[in-house]
C-alpha cells in the first residue's frame, strides 16, 4: 500500500533545503525589511511621544499664562476700582470745599448787604434829621423870631432832639 505522501530521501533533502532558504530569507528579509520598518515606526513612535509631551508642557505653560493674565485683569480691576475709589473722594471733597465756598461767599454777600441796609438807614436817619431839624428850626423861628439868637434857637433844637430821643428817629 502506498502512502499519501512518502518520505523518500529526497523529499527530506528538498524539506531540509526548503526550511533553510526559509530560514536565509527571513533573515535577509528581517534585516532589509523588517529592521528599517521597525526603526521607522520606533522614529514615528518616539516623535508622537514628544509631541505629546510637548502638547503638555504647553498646556501646563497655556494654564500658567491664563492664571498671570486672570491675575492681573482682577489687579487691574482691582486698581481701576481704586482709582474710582479715589476720584469719588475727591470730588466730594471738591464738593464739600465748593459749597463750603459758596457758603462763604453768601455769607460775605449778607454781610454786606447788612452793612449797606446799615449804612442806608443812617444815611435816611441823618437825612431825617436834617429835614426835622430843618423844620424845626424854622418853626422855632416863627415863634420866637424876635426874642431868641441863633445860639438860643441852636440850644433849643438840640434840647428838642434830645428829648424826643434816638428811638424816635429810628422807628
Amino acid at each position: 500500500m502506498e502512502r499519501l505522501i512518502g518520505f523518500d530521501p529526497q523529499l527530506l533533502n528538498d524539506a531540509v533545503i526548503t526550511a533553510i532558504n526559509i530560514f536565509i530569507l527571513f533573515f535577509a528579509l528581517s534585516y532589509l525589511l523588517f529592521n528599517p520598518a521597525r526603526d521607522f515606526l520606533e522614529k514615528r513612535r518616539q516623535k508622537i511621544a514628544d509631541e505629546l509631551s510637548q502638547a503638555a508642557d504647553d498646556q501646563k505653560t497655556a494654564a500658567a499664562m491664563k492664571a498671570e493674565y486672570e491675575a492681573k485683569l482682577k489687579a487691574a480691576d482691582k486698581e481701576a476700582d481704586a482709582i474710582l475709589e479715589e476720584a469719588r473722594r475727591k470730588a466730594k471733597r471738591r464738593e464739600a470745599e465748593i459749597v463750603e465756598e459758596a457758603k462763604a461767599e453768601a455769607a460775605r454777600i449778607i454781610e454786606r448787604a447788612g452793612r449797606e441796609v446799615e449804612l442806608e438807614k443812617r444815611k435816611a436817619l441823618d437825612d431825617m434829621k436834617q429835614e426835622i431839624i430843618s423844620i424845626a428850626a424854622v418853626m422855632a423861628g416863627k415863634v420866637a423870631a424876635a426874642s431868641i439868637d441863633a445860639g438860643a434857637q441852636d440850644a433849643l433844637i438840640e434840647q428838642t432832639l434830645k428829648e424826643m430821643g434816638e428811638n424816635t428817629w429810628q422807628s
